[in-house]
């Protein structure tokens, strides 16, 4: 049986009381300049990927810790050569005090460069613990994966889930972003219908051009439909100006119900515009 919680109806700015936000390597200059919208200790994930190398996610993770805020530094699995490199990663990790929160995620190669085929691995491997990690993100796709099997996906997501609770880790459910509030309502529901009570933050674009956020959409196989476009406030026909995540975040308050859903909470891929999502969300809030 799913786990039953308090019931709440929060507004839309009341979903953003405690925000996360996504940087690359390369995003620390853009950091600084978001520095005064982003409310301290918010947690800023930080990448791991291919053009990144060990020093650029290491003074990424350094930034997000001197302006204030929570790193949740990524773990790619296909991208390890060997855990070594794991541990060299989590250990210089740990020396700057940016170890305790990471998010653990297989990865774009399709092929493994090392023993990791997938996060579940590393999670299981000890590892984690070994070098101070306290809580531990894991992925979730509510409009599925163009390259998994929606059967694969639910298999591993309740095999991270069940490995986070035998080794006693805290963690979360992070979802890759998408323009349907409904299918990300119905995915929820069969979550917790599956007696996965861990939080889930809903992935949410930031402030982007249209062209720009499709482009996203169809790399990463999301639906963008003319009909999804429509109720997430942009037109296909008319692709030139910026899109905000408002009429999203106010559908998804109007569903949402703590007691059937679980805690919810949001985390924006900022596509390297994080001053502009951070400025958003703080006019949002302010507004409401």
């Amino acid at each position: 049986m799913p786990v039953r919680f308090v019931n709440a109806h929060p507004t839309a700015a009341g979903l953003l009381q405690d925000f996360s936000l996504e940087m690359t390597g390369k995003d620390v200059e853009k950091l600084e300049a978001a520095r005064d919208s982003i409310p301290p200790g918010t947690r800023i994930n930080v990448t791991f990927l291919g053009n990144e190398d060990l020093e650029m996610r290491l003074n990424a993770a350094r930034a997000v810790l001197r302006l204030g805020f929570t790193p949740v530094p990524h773990i790619s699995a296909r991208r390890l050569h060997s855990p070594a490199m794991l541990e060299e990663f989590l250990g210089a990790l740990q020396a700057e005090g940016a170890s305790r929160d990471v998010f653990v995620v297989g990865g774009d190669p399709a092929i493994p460069v090392g023993p990791y085929g997938e996060s579940l691995a590393v999670i299981r491997s000890g590892i984690l613990e070994r070098f101070g990690v306290e809580h531990v993100g894991i992925s979730g796709y509510p409009e599925g994966h163009p390259d998994i099997s929606n059967r694969a996906l639910w298999t591993a997501l309740e095999a991270k889930s069940a490995a986070l609770q035998a080794q006693n880790l805290p963690g979360v459910i992070l979802t890759q972003f998408g323009f349907d509030v409904d299918a990300v309502i119905a995915w929820v529901e069969a979550v917790r219908a599956r007696g996965i009570d861990l939080p889930i933050r809903i992935g949410v674009p930031g402030v982007a051009g249209v062209k720009r956020l499709l482009s996203y959409a169809a790399r990463f196989g999301v639906g963008a439909s003319a009909g999804i476009a429509k109720k997430y406030g942009f037109s296909l026909t008319n692709l030139l100006g910026t899109a905000g995540p408002d009429t999203f975040l106010r559908a998804l308050a109007e569903r949402y119900d703590r007691e059937m859903h679980g805690e919810l909470q949001l985390h924006f891929y900022t596509f390297g515009g994080l001053k502009a999502t951070s400025d958003w969300i703080a006019d949002f809030r302010l507004e409401r």
